[in-house]
């Protein structure tokens, strides 16, 4: 067989196009990727938790971070506990709760627990519980358990009368269930 020489020639000249083609195509990618996760680690570290508030007609207006915020009457949560009643913990980085509609912002603060920072409402810590499936939901009211009675962070007594409405109720950050 009888190899022409300008055959090899374009051959030669479409690998090296080829080559070229995808080895661009690689470096952008890679600066994409570099790029994306720088952006995504700045929005994660920066990412805060916003306690918000929700009203029924039953409880009045009450706090709310995704899920229903308890507090605890006594402060004997300990490991076990917290398997059920999990700790509203401030993400890395994060110093500060954000206060949503209807939280007076005066009255959050934080408690340095051994998984970092947990919310605070004046000066109580406040809980999530694991039945809560969903924003509003309040499974764990008046509930007594070995830990003590948890209760539901009411900020404003219900209004006679009148059905059930919710305000805004954001997701908020920190552990998930």
């Amino acid at each position: 067989m009888e190899v022409n020489p300008k055959d090899y020639g374009s051959t030669r000249r479409s690998w090296v196009r080829w080559g070229s083609a995808a080895f661009l195509a690689g470096t952008v990618s890679a600066s994409l990727l570099v790029v994306g996760t720088a952006s995504a680690l700045t929005s994660h570290a920066t990412k805060g938790l916003t306690v918000s508030a929700t009203k029924t007609s039953k409880l009045g207006t009450f706090l709310v971070s995704g899920k229903t915020l308890y507090t605890l009457n006594k402060n004997d949560c300990n490991t076990a506990c917290l398997k059920y009643w999990p700790a509203l913990l401030l993400p890395k980085g994060v110093t500060t709760a954000t206060a949503g509609l209807g939280v007076d912002a005066a009255k959050l603060g934080t408690v340095k627990v051994a998984g970092g920072l947990q919310v605070t409402y004046a000066g109580k810590p406040l809980f999530w519980f694991v039945k809560d499936h969903g924003p509003g939901k309040v499974t764990g009211n008046k509930l007594k358990d070995t830990w003590g009675v948890w209760s539901v962070v009411v900020t404003a007594k219900p209004k006679t009368g009148g059905g059930v409405t919710t305000t805004s109720a954001p997701a908020g950050g920190g552990a998930g269930f």
